[in-house]
């Protein structure tokens, strides 16, 4: 039984927007998002745990990417999400640098 036309993206450009920004939008926030927590707690205990977590979060910002209407604005709340979580990540390195 093929799926209901009115639930499926109708442009090509919507599709590619949303997959792109599932897959490599989720896994930049992912992984600025471990890299901030690594700046400012424990980094190896960060990093041991990021290896189960970051698959997590990354699996569910995949399916709501899919969840939202514009692909484009997902792409945009993504990178602002990683331009913050990169800031983040900037501010602790400055203040805990590592020896």
């Amino acid at each position: 039984m093929p799926a209901n036309k009115k639930y499926l993206t109708p442009s090509p450009w919507q599709r590619f927007a949303k997959i792109s920004a599932a897959i490599l939008g989720g896994l930049m926030v992912a992984v600025t998002f471990h890299m901030a927590l690594a700046s400012w707690f424990d980094h190896v205990a960060v990093i041991i745990t990021s290896t189960f977590s970051a698959f997590i979060l990354w699996a569910v910002l995949m399916v709501l990417a899919f969840l939202g209407k514009n692909g484009w604005k997902i792409w945009g709340i993504y990178l602002l999400a990683s331009a913050i979580l990169g800031l983040v990540f900037y501010l602790g390195n400055q203040t805990n640098p590592l020896v």
